[in-house]
């Protein structure tokens, strides 16, 4: 079944009416049979045949991904709110809020606050450091020189992993091409981030996502994704706000003398026992809603 043929808020429904003709009073009505044949022989026209992978919605997505990688300097906030399990079975939404600062090709700042514990994480280009505030617990570890790469290495190593991941390296839609299967455009939204955005939708490494991006500045605003693969297809929603394209930024931006004063633990994974290294069905970045 295509996707597309869902998006009956946008496309109006087709009403067919019976063609309604007074008969003579001296004729006969057809007879059913005669009425069969009619239809058999004046087929209707074929249905047209749509691309997987609309156009439209690939020239908006590669719009997207060129604005974010043409800013050498990048701040937004990303509000998660994700579905987990239960005990009672019901899925209960978590909510995180980061705001999150970078500079090609090499730092990167993520200050989340949480429903949970809270968080943050510095990387200079040299080294990546992640705090726990709470805890005064600091994890220390030496990082690769791209951005690209750092988050590759924090995933691998210590499971640190952001969902707004694909919207900060530096060729977003090169990052999720890969795994396209499904593209399509829907409609317009002046709903959303209090502007203009353009709707689509797509299948990327088995995540269905929609996402509302700016008609005008080409900037997301909202992904809404579910795994394909989940029984229980748990929802996952990232609002994205604040944005700001090349801000001048202090040269401390990067780094924390709070943190790294702070209690030194190892820089590795929490639950080793599910380490994306215990084996090699597991390894690789979970399927991703973005981008």
């Amino acid at each position: 079944m295509m996707i597309r043929n869902r998006r009956l808020w946008w496309v109006p429904l087709l009403v067919l009416g019976m063609l309604l003709v007074t008969p003579n009073a001296q004729s006969k009505p057809p007879t059913a049979k005669k009425k069969a044949k009619a239809v058999a022989t004046e087929p209707g026209p074929a249905p047209q045949a749509t691309p997987a992978l609309e156009p439209k919605a690939l020239e908006i997505l590669k719009a997207a991904s060129s604005r974010l990688a043409a800013a050498r300097t990048v701040k937004f906030t990303a509000v998660d709110f994700y579905e987990s399990s239960s005990r009672h079975g019901h899925p209960l939404s978590v909510t995180t809020k980061s705001e999150v600062t970078l500079q090609r090709p090499d730092k990167l700042r993520v200050i989340t606050s949480a429903d949970g514990p809270a968080s943050e994480f510095y990387y200079d280009g040299k080294k990546m450091m992640a705090y726990a505030p709470a805890e005064n617990l600091v994890a220390v570890a030496d990082a690769p020189p791209t951005i690209d790469a750092a988050l590759e290495a924090a995933y691998q190593s210590a499971a640190i992993y952001f969902t707004f991941t694909d919207l900060i390296v530096a060729d977003p839609y090169k990052d999720m091409a890969e795994g396209l299967t499904l593209a399509y455009y829907i409609g317009q939204s002046r709903v959303v981030g209090q502007t203009t955005t353009d709707m689509l939708a797509y299948v990327d490494k088995g995540v269905f996502v929609q996402i509302w991006i700016g008609a005008e500045d080409k900037l997301p605003r909202l992904l809404h994704a579910i795994y394909l693969d989940d029984p229980e297809r748990l929802r996952h929603n990232l609002i994205l706000s604040d944005w700001q394209l090349d801000p001048t930024l202090p040269a401390d931006t990067f780094t924390s003398a709070k943190a790294a004063s702070a209690n030194p633990m190892p820089f590795a994974h929490p639950h080793p026992e599910s380490s994306p290294e215990a084996s090699p069905a597991e390894k690789g970045k979970p399927s991703k809603p973005h981008q």
